[in-house]
């Protein structure tokens, strides 16, 4: 009838009437259309930095809060990536972390983060969950996954990238940095000022393939210099500080000439600076430390501590760049070289004339 009003002004009423605010009272408020509104918050980029700012502040002002759900209907995506890290105890993973979720935010995706603790199989599992809920992609730390991961997430046509390795061949899409080419420059310094017999506290060479290549590094180093490294140099051991000082005193049982002992990384130098001191060893002046990461503290300890530093940071942002570039089929590099760099420190020295 003519007199029946109409479904917009019945909707509008039944809006203020509820007290629920919609992307229309949004859309009045800043002085735009609904699909702008919808614009700014799917796609931002798609309008000016003028009208995001009026939709912006129309929405805080109405206490408007766009519906995931309803966003996931339209766009036929959830707009949340995930991240299966090893652990949170490790800060390096943090920062990761923090700087996927900043950069993933401001192109318009949440974070999801899950936890693997260095094994394959967790990690395959913790996958399986963020595919469950819905995730749009996923950022992987290294590139030796199980088979079926990789089968998942092409089979659901799922964004992915590997992370922290570098390989220019790989089917995979790679952000990261040549590991042995990182742990043979470490090597090669050792060796430069000195050192010719060099312990190594490695990591878990089964389950990561970031501890496989940095020891290789280190045996391709030492092999072009002449020198052996023999299986009783070598202690694999849980990237953990109690586990790293037990490696440590093995270490020095097996080889008490060593002059050196490298670290796979910076919480596996600390253990092994905290057993020396409690040995009563000096570093550097009786035996020389290295690690891997450079951690915040590791210029705070006495002695500092010589590392490589990884720009950790901007490998997560250029891995949120390359999910998302996969996900509006845009191009985006296969492989993604990062430098890296060596930091002397004062935990290295030549090694003292011995009788």
């Amino acid at each position: 009838m003519d007199n029946e009003p109409s479904e917009e002004r019945r909707s509008t009423r039944l809006r203020k009437g509820s007290g629920s605010i919609g992307i229309r009272d949004v859309a009045e408020r800043a002085g735009v259309s609904t699909a702008t509104v919808s614009r700014a918050f799917n796609a931002p980029k798609s309008v000016s930095e003028t009208i995001r700012r009026k939709v912006t502040e129309a929405a805080n002002a109405l206490a408007y809060i766009p519906h995931n759900a309803a966003r996931a209907l339209s766009s036929q995506r959830s707009r949340n990536i995930g991240i299966v890290i090893p652990t949170i105890q490790n800060s390096i993973f943090a920062t990761q972390v923090e700087s996927l979720q900043q950069r993933a935010a401001g192109l318009g995706y949440n974070l999801l983060v899950a936890l693997a603790g260095f094994n394959r199989d967790i990690e395959a599992e913790k996958i399986q969950q963020l595919v469950r809920t819905g995730v749009d992609g996923i950022m992987l730390i290294g590139a030796d996954h199980r088979a079926e991961v990789y089968r998942l997430l092409q089979s659901r046509d799922i964004a992915y990238v590997n992370t922290s390795v570098f390989n220019a061949t790989s089917p995979h899409p790679n952000v990261g940095f040549n590991n042995a080419e990182a742990m043979s420059r470490i090597a090669k310094y050792l060796i430069s000022i000195g050192h010719l017999k060099i312990c190594v506290i490695s990591g878990d060479v089964v389950e990561s393939d970031r501890a496989r290549l940095r020891l290789e590094g280190i045996r391709n180093a030492m092999k072009s210099a002449g020198l052996p490294l023999p299986d009783e140099q070598i202690r694999i051991c849980a990237y953990e500080m109690s586990a790293s000082r037990q490696a440590c005193r093995d270490l020095l049982n097996r080889t008490p000439d060593a002059t050196a002992i490298m670290c796979h990384n910076d919480v596996q130098a600390f253990g092994a600076l905290l057993e020396l001191q409690s040995l009563g060893l000096r570093v550097p002046e009786d035996i020389s430390v290295t690690g891997f990461d450079d951690l915040e503290w590791a210029r705070h300890l006495s002695p500092a501590l010589t590392t490589v530093r990884v720009p950790w940071g901007k490998m997560a942002e250029l891995a949120a760049e390359v999910l998302v570039a996969q996900l509006n089929g845009s191009e985006f590099p296969q492989a993604t070289l990062l430098d890296f760099d060596l930091v002397v420190r004062d935990s290295t020295a030549p090694p003292r004339p011995r009788p």
